[in-house]
């Protein structure tokens, strides 16, 4: 799919605020998955997971620090910023679901989920180092994390099949039904806004002229100046009502 909407994806990295804010984005999402992996080594009672976990960890923190430097960099170079708002995420999507990890369930499950989100990235990120030709200081950011997000497949899906070794399979295909699922609703809640955005658009062009039409209508028949009111609500006002 990734490869697919390449044209897409060099759309979206081909605007110089966008490209900020994605590498920006993919800092913090690649901070907050190592912070992750450190809570999942904390927790593991199997001591080479535990040391394959730390090593995870460390390169997600430095992985982000990569990214926050270069956007930074890239930030700091603009003359003069775009105005467009339109980011296009759920298209290009800012890292690759390690911020929705789940560190309390199993190792397997866990490796499960770090062998796909491993894998997922290598193919997207894959095409984002494609697409940035015109940036060569980011394409090479994104070929170094490459050679860690190939490693970090690699060995999530070894120790899977080391720790589970009869259901490893079915981990991966619960995983997987998984991802799509999340993918669903991020493509649902997309097109929910899309869609909640053309209503409201309908409503404002369609519904409201009439109800302006019909106060303007109300309020030239209202008497101009004061209006006298009666005796009996004329009272004092030594009261609140």
């Amino acid at each position: 799919m990734d490869r697919m909407l390449r044209p897409v994806h060099r759309w979206v990295w081909g605007n110089f605020d966008r490209r900020v804010r994605k590498l920006l984005a993919f800092a913090e999402v690649e901070g907050d998955g190592g912070r992750d992996i450190l809570r999942a080594a904390e927790l593991t009672a199997d001591p080479l997971l535990r040391r394959l976990y730390l090593a995870h960890a460390a390169d997600e923190l430095r992985h982000g620090e990569m990214f926050r430097r270069r956007g930074s960099e890239i930030l700091r170079a603009l003359q003069a910023r775009s105005t467009s708002g339109f980011q296009a995420d759920w298209l290009a999507p800012s890292g690759h679901g390690v911020d929705d990890l789940n560190v309390d369930g199993t190792d397997d499950t866990l490796l499960a989920f770090l062998h796909l989100s491993e894998k997922a990235a290598a193919t997207r990120f894959a095409v984002y180092r494609d697409v940035l030709q015109d940036d060569l200081p980011t394409q090479k950011i994104f070929e170094a994390i490459l050679r860690d997000e190939a490693f970090h497949m690699n060995y999530a899906f070894s120790q899977l099949a080391r720790v589970s070794p009869q259901h490893h399979w079915r981990r991966l295909w619960r995983a997987r039904l998984s991802r799509l699922w999340k993918a669903y609703l991020r493509l649902a809640a997309a097109l929910g806004g899309i869609m909640g955005a053309l209503i409201l658009t309908i409503q404002y062009f369609v519904l409201l002229p009439p109800f302006a039409w019909l106060a303007k209508r109300a309020a030239r028949r209202e008497p101009p100046g004061w209006t006298p009111i009666s005796p009996s609500r004329n009272g004092s006002l030594n009261r609140q009502y």
